[in-house]
């Protein structure tokens, strides 16, 4: 059993959000513990659960830089990049394909 505080879906008390809540309304933990845990239930496996926050501690999401952003840029930008042909496939490669669409579904030629 948890020591931690319980709560059923949608039934947890004002003034506690989950991190996904925190994020929409510009916060994010910022080092605080977990206070409860919400669990949703689930019909023939164990509950999803979610850990909740209190709102009061919580601290503003960090700004994103531009330094930050150029590197995020340039990170997504390989992701487009196919290491098969080497074209830029205008969407991030799927990493359970790990090359381009068109390199994907091409027939592979078997060695003799």
């Amino acid at each position: 059993m948890s020591a931690l505080p319980v709560y059923r879906w949608r039934l947890a008390p004002e003034g506690l959000a989950t991190r996904r809540q925190l994020r929409a309304l510009g916060l994010r933990p910022g080092g605080a513990p977990v206070v409860a845990q919400l669990e949703r239930p689930r019909r023939r496996r164990g509950p999803l659960v979610a850990y909740l926050y209190r709102v009061d501690t919580a601290v503003p999401v960090r700004p994103m830089t531009p330094a930050k952003r150029a590197a995020l840029a340039k990170a997504n930008a390989a992701r487009r990049v196919c290491p098969e042909c080497g074209r830029d496939a205008g969407y991030r490669i799927p990493p359970s394909l790990g090359m381009c669409v068109p390199c994907a579904d091409a027939p592979t030629e078997l060695a003799a």
